[in-house]
């Protein structure tokens, strides 16, 4: 591929794979070694029966589904690793208060040393907001000015606002993170409305769809909404997870999925996401998945 690319590999069950997750977060600095850029770890907070209605085909578990805290585990990461971007995809933010947000991914870049690139999005499951007392209506306004309010939070000594959902009234938030601007990759369909957010607010982009088509109108416009916020578009990042594809027999190809990955480059992708549980059945098969997923940055 010609264009510059970062590889990125998700913790989504590597846990079964490794024999647990303190076993998965000792691979993750295996995949360190052998290349790999960034980490990513998917959230749900608590779940209710009716995944029927995941929006984007099958849900992929069910309810009794072990699902790790984020910030917990990237930071159990941060501290057996040294290089490794860390990320989400996505944690839903909306369900913690902009303050706790804000001191969480503070605290975790400070820690690891600058790697936060996290994801945020708002969530699909009605239960799991009023579970934890939140109007899921409201998720994106929650979203949106939880972000706002973690921008000013992450670089003001202290801060006073008045957003539809988050009030300030001459707060402190420190540390602030180590990076002067921390990236914060947004998961939403790249409709007007959340193009605007993503411009505004945003520095990455995580599709979820996996149509390479269907990416680069997304990064179409993306493009469109920095440049009217007066961003250059090309600082927008993109992380699109390949297609897998599978083999005659069913099994899944890593050789052929990873051939397939030149086309999400060309649609606008700066970063490709796969997940392992695919390709390796047992903690001895990783190091070879890691380092093929690594070879796509030659």
């Amino acid at each position: 591929m010609s264009k510059t690319v970062e590889v990125c590999v998700g913790l989504y069950g590597m846990d079964g794979i490794c024999g647990g997750m303190a076993e998965a977060i000792q691979a993750i600095k295996l995949a360190e070694n052998c290349g790999i850029d960034q980490v990513s770890i998917t959230d749900h907070v608590v779940m209710g029966t009716a995944t029927d209605k995941y929006p984007y085909g099958e849900f992929p578990a069910p309810p009794t589904a072990p699902w790790y805290e984020p910030h917990t585990v990237l930071s159990a990461i941060a501290g057996a690793t040294q290089r490794i971007k860390l990320s989400a995809g996505v944690v839903i933010s909306p369900l913690r208060p902009a303050v706790l947000f804000a001191k969480q991914i503070a605290t975790l870049d400070v820690i690891s040393g600058g790697r936060v690139q996290i994801g945020v999005g708002s969530g699909w499951q009605r239960e799991e907001f009023e579970a934890s007392g939140l109007d899921f209506d409201k998720r994106y306004q929650m979203l949106e000015d939880q972000i706002r309010a973690c921008r000013a939070l992450w670089t003001r000594e202290s801060v006073s606002l008045e957003l539809e959902t988050v009030k300030l009234d001459n707060i402190y938030c420190h540390p602030h993170p180590q990076q002067a601007r921390l990236p914060v990759w947004f998961g939403l369909k790249p409709l007007a409305k959340n193009a605007q957010r993503i411009a505004e607010l945003g520095d990455g982009w995580i599709p979820i769809v996996q149509d390479p088509d269907e990416i680069a109108r997304g990064v179409a416009t993306l493009h469109e909404a920095f440049a009217r916020v007066g961003r250059k578009p090309e600082e927008l990042a993109v992380r699109a997870m390949p297609t897998v594809v599978f083999g005659a027999a069913g099994v899944p190809d890593l050789e052929a999925t990873l051939a397939g990955a030149a086309a999400y480059v060309e649609a606008g992708a700066t970063c490709l996401e796969f997940l392992p549980l695919y390709f390796a059945q047992e903690a001895s098969q990783l190091e070879g998945v890691f380092r093929a997923i690594a070879s796509l940055k030659d």
